[in-house]
């Protein structure tokens, strides 16, 4: 493992911060207890929220840990394209009771306020979601101890992220669930996000960094894949929602694995920023006609999606999710890191295994011993 994540996580595991109530400290906690790095996420929540969810996670873990921050974002959004998204959902509003929300409710999430607390109140790790930070940023928090993490969707990302000074890049494939992490949103890039196999092997012929490896990853034998292809550790985000310490709705973790919800598809229908959700109707809906207003849109459609689950209706719920969903293991967080770490140690021993047994597959195909 990288000297970067060493003293980190005893397993290559790291759990994603999930933003919207997902990772909540319970569940950090029971990941970094197991051995890998639990995550909270300080997105949409107030600098105030995001410390005090801090102590608490202090108070049920000695382990180390991570905050996740979002990046400010440019204002680029056209409000007539906005307004005119705002009138289509009205019947949304109407079917479930509710007002729509304020697409002017701010662009920043608290950033500097946030930033301001971690410098003040030093976390092991901070990682760093839709953007880079400035280098002095980075700088700032290796003075008092904080290992930088930094998203990523392409190699070039991933180089300006080595270049700013950050620790460890988080290479976010297509599969990954939830929001893509790009550092500029455009619409002309809808669609082109690289698998991660394909992204990690690119990545690392320029990049020298630590990678963490992001995007559909279920299974032990999936992070045994990432780590031979160059990465240092693995990040699960879809794995951990299912558990029974995630904060995701309920009718969120059944629709994983519910047969009704067959495929995942990335939409800006929810934030106005491309994220893979579950197709139910309302993404098939509005998906089509969502502008790029991120975080327009999500404000905009924040109380209709919190009136659906309120209403338990997975049809009209953002149901983020990675495409390896229908994985998802209705474990304990801490008995699902340890699972995954078996069922990684088990694909390494299988590959390093002697010709003719299960590891010896791809010899036996070069020796001519398996024919089909």
């Amino acid at each position: 493992m990288s000297s970067a994540l060493t003293g980190l996580l005893r397993y290559p595991i790291v759990q994603a911060p999930m933003a919207g109530g997902v990772s909540v400290p319970q569940l950090a906690a029971a990941v970094s207890d197991a051995g890998g790095l639990g995550f909270l996420a300080a997105g949409y929540k107030t600098a105030d929220g995001m410390y005090q969810e801090i102590k608490q996670l202090r108070g049920l873990t000695s382990g180390p840990f991570g905050v996740n921050l979002f990046m400010p974002q440019p204002d680029l959004a056209d409000p007539s394209a906005v307004g005119v998204y705002a009138h289509q959902l009205a019947g949304e509003a109407a079917w479930y009771g509710t007002e729509l929300g304020d697409p002017d409710s701010g662009r920043d999430d608290g950033y500097e306020v946030k930033l301001a607390v971690l410098l003040d109140n030093p976390v092991p790790v901070v990682s760093f979601h839709f953007g880079c930070p400035a280098p002095d940023v980075l700088a700032a928090l290796a003075r008092v101890g904080t290992t930088t993490m930094v998203a990523a969707t392409t190699p070039e990302e991933a180089l300006a992220v080595q270049q700013a000074g950050a620790d460890a890049v988080i290479m976010q494939g297509v599969e990954a669930g939830g929001h893509q992490g790009t550092h500029r949103d455009s619409v002309e890039t809808d669609g082109a996000g690289l698998g991660l196999l394909a992204l990690l092997a690119r990545t690392r012929e320029t990049v020298h960094l630590p990678l963490i490896a992001a995007g559909g990853i279920m299974r032990g034998s999936q992070i045994a894949a990432v780590l031979a292809a160059g990465a240092s550790a693995a990040q699960l985000g879809t794995a951990f929602l299912a558990t029974p310490e995630s904060g995701a709705a309920l009718i969120h973790k059944r629709a994983l694995t519910d047969p009704l919800f067959v495929r995942t598809e990335l939409t800006r229908a929810f934030s106005g920023r491309p994220a893979r959700g579950l197709v139910n109707r309302f993404l098939r809906e509005h998906g089509p006609y969502a502008p790029a207003a991120y975080p327009d849109v999500h404000h905009l459609t924040s109380p209709l999606r919190k009136a659906a689950a309120k209403a338990g209706d997975a049809q009209g719920m953002a149901l983020w999710a990675g495409q390896g969903h229908r994985l998802a293991r209705e474990l304990p967080a801490g008995q699902l890191v340890e699972v995954l770490a078996a069922e990684l140690e088990a694909a390494r021993t299988a590959l390093s295994g002697p010709p003719g047994a299960a590891g010896g597959v791809a010899q036996g195909f070069l020796d001519g011993e398996v024919t089909g």
